[in-house]
């Protein structure tokens, strides 16, 4: 490929990059956090059976970030760019899907309802997937700088965190309502689901605004041979798995985020019952998880030094640990209804998020890093599959989390339906299972990442030397 000159890396990438995930943002966090109270509490889906709804279609998700993954790599839609037409194709698309997801659908038969609930999940996911998985290995390819992959990482995760941000602070004084409960006489909190329709639609053309000025701003500069590109599909697939299950480092990277994205990542709809059954004030809960974000903002700032002097791993083991104490010691703080019990409750998530933060800001650059050991190794073009089979994991923990979260509220005895009766001691039940999940999360990632992962200091730096040299 012919080299032309390209800007040096600057504000421009990290902002373009951060946009990117916003704009991803708005669509995940919407669904992530409300679409499982919508179909329980509103269209009154079982949640037995939405359980199944969400294994079902995260298979089918994880097979679609394969599929497009593959197609990222080995056929072009555009001829400047590898990714970026992809991402406003899938753009587009999303909007709609978006919307399709939170149409209030309350007067259909039970099967239908069901029925549609999981097509409209299965299409918003290939949408999501075409945006998601370009984008993604959009970060592989931008610089190969090691201090800059970790600031594109620290960006996106910005960008990332801004969404769920605005969704906690305005969307519950639209969405939620206060009613009298017939049976305690006290105010209770109800989800009014007829408002997520236009919620949906305002966010989805936000979000397109945001992966639009994503392909303005950002600039690909590590040109590598595409040896996958017009090649066959089938075999440059397997040529990909083969890539990822023989690198160890993605191999401990992908279990670590399968546990927390399945035990940490996909229990907000918990976060929101435990505001709505337990302290009776979804008000709040922009306040707290604002509160509970607190380690994710200070290692926003510090995180770029601490990766230089220490390396990725040191810092994301030793961060994930102080998570895990943080996580058993929360299963035995007393709790009250009240603002006491509200502070106690955000300062155990600060403590749980210690790890979890700085995991999430840091795994994009580790996943770039895994991606250019496959490279080296095999000498083959194959960001976007290995940027897919690595979401493909990502999003069958997604299912597993939420599935979790269903048979969770099973065994605590959880009521579906609108204007449900929940039993008196519902909200302390909910609480503890929440903390539950969250340490299960935080353990089995720190085990994974500490004696699994295995580039180091010395490794990122060998890596981010021999790409320098190979681009110069």
């Amino acid at each position: 490929m012919e080299k032309t000159k390209i800007r040096p890396f600057g504000w421009q990438d990290k902002l373009g990059y951060a946009m990117g995930d916003m704009g991803c943002g708005f669509s995940f966090q919407l669904v992530s956090t409300f679409m499982q109270l919508f179909y329980l509490q509103y269209i009154g889906i079982k949640a037995a059976d939405y359980a199944i709804i969400i294994i079902i279609s995260k298979v089918f998700d994880a097979i679609n970030d394969v599929v497009i993954g593959n197609l990222v790599d080995t056929k072009r839609i555009g001829k400047k760019s590898k990714y970026m037409p992809w991402i406003i194709a899938g753009g587009l698309i999303l909007v709609i899907f978006n919307v399709m997801l939170f149409a209030p659908i309350t007067s259909l038969p039970y099967a239908a309802k069901y029925a549609w609930c999981l097509v409209a999940y299965c299409l918003w996911s290939i949408a999501y997937t075409m945006v998601n998985v370009p984008y993604g290995s959009l970060h592989s390819v931008i610089t190969s700088d090691t201090q800059e992959k970790v600031s594109l990482s620290t960006f996106r995760s910005i960008g990332g965190a801004l969404p769920a941000i605005v969704i906690m602070i305005v969307l519950p004084g639209i969405v939620y309502d206060k009613v009298k409960n017939p049976v305690t006489g006290l105010d209770e909190e109800i989800l009014k689901g007829g408002t997520l329709l236009p919620v949906a639609l305002v966010l989805s053309i936000v979000a397109f605004a945001t992966l639009w000025g994503t392909t303005k701003l950002v600039k690909e500069r590590v040109h590598r041979e595409d040896s996958t590109e017009n090649k066959n599909g089938v075999t440059a697939f397997f040529s990909a798995f083969k890539s990822f299950f023989t690198n160890r480092a993605m191999v401990g990277a992908t279990i670590a985020s399968v546990a927390s994205v399945a035990l940490f990542n996909s229990t907000m709809a918990l976060n929101n019952m435990v505001f709505q059954y337990f302290f009776q004030d979804t008000e709040k809960v922009g306040i707290a998880m604002i509160g509970s974000y607190a380690p994710m903002i200070v290692f926003m700032a510090l995180l770029g030094k601490l990766t230089a002097k220490f390396g990725k791993k040191k810092v994301i083991v030793s961060c994930m640990l102080v998570g895990t104490l943080s996580g058993v010691v929360s299963l035995f703080v007393p709790m009250t209804a009240n603002m006491t019990g509200m502070l106690l409750y955000i300062v155990c998530l600060m403590g749980l998020n210690v790890g979890n933060a700085v995991f999430q800001i840091s795994v994009w650059a580790i996943v770039a890093d895994c991606i250019e050991v496959s490279y080296r190794k095999s000498g083959k073009s194959e960001e976007g599959s290995l940027y897919a089979l690595y979401s493909f994991f990502r999003k069958l923990a997604q299912g597993i989390g939420q599935a979790v979260v269903s048979w969770g509220l099973i065994a605590i005895g959880f009521v579906e339906g609108e204007n449900a009766v929940q039993a008196a001691d519902f909200g302390n039940k909910v609480k503890n299972l929440y903390f539950i999940v969250l340490a299960a999360g935080s353990l089995i990632a720190f085990l994974s990442m500490a004696f699994i992962y295995n580039i180091g200091k010395k490794e990122e730096e060998e890596l981010a030397k021999v790409t320098t040299e190979a681009n110069k």
